[in-house]
């Protein structure tokens, strides 16, 4: 009997897992690909082997592919939440189950957040129900302006998570940034480039081996086990003394110095805006990403020029602080006008769970067309900067945020117009396999819609 039940067990798991992948024609559905085109009524998607290979109007449903008829319904790709946190934390206060930042650790720049996403966090679950498949996910500073490496994740049922690991470099200035380098934006500043500077002496990403104190005194040479383990080393790499950062932190920045990863920086006011982009006059081979920028539309011809992309926040509307004085709803709107590549991310709004409401935000923005001297988006618009824009921005658009041959297979229905409250998932795929979409929200939902008498004691006095 117990093996019975061990079996019974074992297989109800398997059947909560996602299916395999196959081909999958979607019918009849009104087609968004994502990439800023209008819908296409009375389209059809066609995924295999995990990938898109067609979308659109009077596409052939291959032989043998099995049909979803999505008639009245919006299909989509999947939702790119912009900048978040998700998968780091459970409950902010209680420490074990909060990653974001690491406050007692001699590392930062180095530290790689990949390790401690967490695929069954409950927000996970319940951003994968709100069509929510793929996320950027950034570290929280702590000791330092640098947070470490940030990554891209899916949102699969799945304990494979990792889109992209080590994918970019988080910094913070402005406000947040004066405080983490003690005291003032010089001082955030001066940290920066001296950091960046001592990636630059180095003639080699240095292993990752070795000493983890804050300053060294005479040159290091890399040890041949760790040129072994690296190919990027040089045997005999060495550092001059007189070091702020560990080894681990000042090889981390070598790639952001080479442009071969992204520098993701949050500054709000205009003024600090300026002063990332002049950033390039030293270092030419920075890839800047400006996240927040809730004053960018008053630099916004500065930023395009600069061809620096942004991830910025679509409900700053108020002046929360001082760097945000000239807090607008239309900045986005402003900033795509002036030519900026504006994707919609949430920085310091409940990041960690509230990416489900990305499709909100964005038609907020279209709403926004509505009202007399305001700056809003159309709707095409304003779903490519949940979809595609967050992976042009990133640069990795030939592989998700769109329906466009080649990328990943994350598609979603929605039972109506997916920018409006009203509006639900019915059916969510990521790289091709659909998903359960059951989570914590939906149990409670079920539990409670019709309750019923049990064994649990009762909250009141029913007297």
């Amino acid at each position: 009997m117990k093996r019975l039940s061990v079996l019974l067990a074992g297989i109800a798991a398997f059947a909560a897992l996602p299916a395999a992948a196959q081909t999958v024609a979607i019918t009849g559905g009104r087609v968004v690909v994502g990439d800023g085109s209008e819908p296409i009524d009375g389209g059809t998607v066609v995924i295999r082997d995990g990938r898109v290979v067609a979308a659109g109007a009077n596409v052939a449903v291959p032989a043998g592919a099995q049909v979803i008829d999505a008639r009245g319904k919006w299909v989509t790709p999947g939702v790119v939440a912009g900048f978040s946190r998700i998968g780091l934390v459970e409950v902010d206060a209680v420490d074990p189950t909060n990653d974001t930042e690491a406050n007692n650790s001699p590392f930062n720049a180095a530290i790689d957040v990949a390790p401690a996403i967490n695929p069954e966090a409950a927000a996970v679950q319940v951003s994968r129900a709100a069509g929510v498949t793929r996320a950027v996910v950034s570290p929280s500073t702590a000791r330092s302006i640098f947070a470490g490496q940030g990554a891209v994740i899916d949102l699969g049922g799945d304990m494979q998570p990792i889109t992209r690991a080590r994918l970019f470099q988080f910094v913070e200035l402005g406000e947040t940034g004066a405080r983490d380098a003690g005291g003032s934006r010089a001082a955030a500043h001066v940290l920066l480039r001296n950091a960046l500077r001592e990636a630059r002496d180095l003639r080699a990403p240095i292993g990752a081996r070795g000493s983890a104190g804050a300053t060294t005194r005479g040159p290091q040479t890399a040890p041949p086990e760790d040129v072994a383990e690296n190919p990027y080393l040089l045997p005999g790499a060495q550092r001059s003394d007189d070091v702020l950062l560990t080894r681990f932190d000042a090889a981390a920045l070598v790639p952001v110095l080479q442009g071969r990863q992204l520098l993701l920086v949050h500054v709000e006011r205009a003024s600090d805006i300026l002063q990332v982009i002049a950033l390039r006059r030293e270092f030419p081979n920075l890839r800047l990403v400006l996240v927040g920028a809730t004053e960018g539309w008053r630099v916004a011809r500065e930023i395009a020029a600069a061809r620096v992309p942004v991830i910025a926040n679509a409900l700053n509307d108020l002046p929360a602080s001082f760097e945000q004085l000239s807090a607008t709803q239309s900045n986005i709107g402003r900033l795509r006008a002036a030519g900026v590549t504006v994707a919609i991310g949430m920085i310091n709004d409940d990041e960690a769970r509230q990416v489900r409401v990305s499709t909100q935000y964005a038609g907020n923005l279209v709403a926004l067309t509505r009202i007399p001297g305001a700056t809003g988006l159309t709707w095409s618009q304003a779903f490519q900067a949940i979809s595609s824009a967050p992976a042009e921005v990133l640069g990795l658009g030939g592989e998700i945020g769109s329906l466009r041959p080649g990328r990943r297979g994350d598609v979603v229905i929605w039972n109506g117009d997916p920018l409006e409250l009203d509006s639900n998932v019915d059916a969510v795929w990521i790289d091709g396999v659909r998903q359960n979409l059951e989570n914590r929200q939906t149990r409670l939902r079920d539990r409670y819609r019709r309750p019923q008498e049990g064994n649990l004691p009762h909250s009141y006095d029913p007297r």
